[in-house]
This record gives C-alpha cells, sequence and structure tokens, in this order.
C-alpha cells in the first residue's frame, strides 16, 4: 500500500475517520494497523481536540435548547 501525502483531503478525511471511530471505541484490529501506517499523529490529535470541542459545543447548545 502506497503512502499519500500528508496534504490530500483524503488523508484528512481518513484521520476524521479514524477519530470518530476512536469516539465510538469501535475498530478493528486490521483497520487499527492501517491507521497507524497512514496517519500522521499530529493530525489525529489535532483532529481529536477539534471534534472534541464540537462535541461539547453541539452538547451545550442541545441541553440549552431542551432546558430553554
Amino acid at each position: 500500500m502506497t503512502r499519500r501525502p500528508s496534504g490530500r483531503p483524503s488523508a484528512w478525511w481518513a484521520t476524521v475517520k479514524a477519530v470518530l471511530w476512536s469516539f465510538l471505541g469501535l475498530r478493528r484490529r486490521k483497520d487499527f494497523q492501517e491507521d497507524v501506517k497512514q496517519l500522521t499523529p499530529l493530525h489525529v490529535v489535532a483532529v481529536g481536540l477539534v471534534l472534541a470541542f464540537l462535541f461539547v459545543v453541539l452538547l451545550m447548545a442541545f441541553v440549552n435548547w431542551v432546558a430553554g
């Protein structure tokens, strides 16, 4: 399998998918091993922080909507 350049959108999309699967806690060992080979740790941390922030903001908006 060839490694893609890190700046391509498909690499970012692969990182987002890997982080979302990790949020759910569901990931096959084979897919995890491919992620380890393909993804950059800095990208994984950055996407994880952004998605966690978005999750908290959406959760707060939902609670305000329900309570309001």
